[in-house]
């Protein structure tokens, strides 16, 4: 069996992305293998082997498969969306030397690829080959250099020793979990998609701010997984791909959808527009190139992302992974 191991499998984006690697790959020669620095035994639930992993620590290392390693998926990071106050230091340690040993694990079992990720900022089309562009002063400086620094390293190896890499770019990827906040600048704050639902849930009135055509990308984390688990299959020596669906949805839309799917009929949420107050944080990504090249068609539109919550609220299958 040919082996993926997954870094950061108990993270929002992980824990759903080796679920679906587990079903996609089921019957096939692939066995998916999870890795994560908390100690817990929840993957056993999914017939998923686990192995705790600290990728700061070398050592660590020693616990993981040798034999048989196909791609290794390099989801463990450290993002300012999750960092309380602000610790500049923790993206040196976890993305860069983070990085470096798992680039050498890679290197010392004769891992066929890696996958990685890394967050965009902008709220024009990217496109794949969009060069780098980014704040030097603001809050995310530091993360941005470490992921940078990250590429470079990884493409070393690549020419180096032959591994091949398969970098992505990833808008704000929607998954149901039941930790629904987030610290922009270091502060916590409840994520606006969760008051949203909170109102809908509730039929309270929901204000719109800024433009009601004002669109972004929204990927579910299954789509993003599909990439993924594509990006695996390929023939190819990798490359710089988007992740997202292309389909921009508007505020408007996506408040309507949001009180369609949770808003009780007999007392349906209403839109207070205010366009006097102002909103950002969208992105629309170009995935062109990653349809062309990996095959990827998206499933999830705004409806079917929103049920997907509907029934992960009720489930809340990863709550111990997120609460404790």
């Amino acid at each position: 069996m040919k082996k993926i191991v997954v870094f950061g499998a108990t993270g929002n984006v992980g824990s759903y992305m080796v679920k679906y690697m587990k079903e996609y790959f089921s019957g096939s020669d692939f066995e998916v293998i999870a890795s994560g620095r908390r100690e817990t035994n929840f993957f056993e639930k999914l017939e998923i082997p686990y192995f705790s992993v600290d990728i700061t620590k070398p050592e660590d290392f020693s616990k993981l498969p040798t034999e048989n390693v196909f791609a290794v998926v390099h989801l463990a990071a450290i993002i300012p969306a999750y960092m309380v106050g602000y610790k500049p230091e923790q993206y040196l340690q976890a993305n860069i030397i983070g990085t470096w040993n798992v680039l050498e694990y890679c290197r010392k079992i004769r891992a066929d690829r890696i996958l990685f990720s890394l967050h965009v900022n902008g709220n024009l089309p990217l496109k794949s080959d969009l060069p780098k562009k980014f704040s030097y002063t603001d809050d995310h400086a530091v993360y941005v250099i470490s992921k940078n620094a990250c590429i470079e390293f990884i493409e070393h190896y690549h020419q180096k020793y032959g591994l091949k890499n398969f970098i992505f770019r990833f808008p704000s990827i929607y998954s149901y979990s039941p930790n629904r906040y987030y610290f922009p600048n270091g502060v916590k704050t409840l994520r606006p998609f969760y008051l949203f639902i909170d109102k809908a849930m509730k039929g309270e009135p929901i204000e719109l701010w800024g433009d009601p055509n004002y669109s972004t990308d929204m990927c579910h984390v299954y789509d993003c997984s599909q990439i993924f688990c594509k990006a695996i299959e390929s023939n190819l020596s990798g490359g710089l791909y988007n992740v997202g669906t292309g389909i921009p949805i508007t505020l408007k839309e996506k408040i309507e959808a949001i009180i369609k799917i949770f808003s009780p009929s007999e007392n349906s949420s209403q839109i207070i527009y205010r366009p006097e107050k102002s909103n950002s944080g969208g992105f629309l990504m170009d995935v062109t190139k990653t349809r062309a090249d990996l095959g990827y068609e998206p499933v999830y539109d705004i409806e079917k992302l929103l049920l997907d919550y509907k029934e992960e609220m009720k489930i809340n299958r990863f709550a111990e992974l997120r609460l404790n």
